[in-house]
């Protein structure tokens, strides 16, 4: 089993600095990839941010420079630290990571239960 826990989110205002957090917990050999998508309401799921196990990052366009994604490679956690949001980042917020439960295993894609984000004056 593994749980991935998002938290940080909540009701923040236009400019106002807000942080997600992503932990990990379980049975995990090795997390690979991870990543943070979005889901508005009445839209798709949408990447946000992504890192590799090589700490490269890639941010969607509508990032502009505003969020940095970043891990903890101690403790296994998973940031996604948002600058000057606006209304429209208003969504659930989605930790993403690819992870194998055994050396023998292979990756497998998991999710964690989202965590809503709600930016207004």
């Amino acid at each position: 089993q593994v749980q991935i826990v998002e938290s940080g989110g909540g009701s923040v205002q236009p400019g106002q600095f807000v942080r997600l957090s992503c932990t990990f917990s379980g049975t995990i050999f090795a997390i690979g990839n991870m990543a943070w998508y979005r889901q508005a309401p009445g839209k798709q799921r949408e990447l946000v941010a992504s890192i590799s196990v090589g700490s490269i990052v890639d941010y969607a366009d509508f990032v502009n420079g505003r969020f940095i994604i970043s891990s903890d490679s101690f403790s296994g956690t998973l940031y996604l630290s948002m600058n000057s949001p606006v209304p429209e980042d208003t969504a659930v917020y989605y930790c993403n990571a690819e992870i194998r439960i055994r050396e023998l295993s292979p990756s497998a894609n998991y999710w964690g239960q989202g965590i809503q984000v709600t930016v207004s004056s």
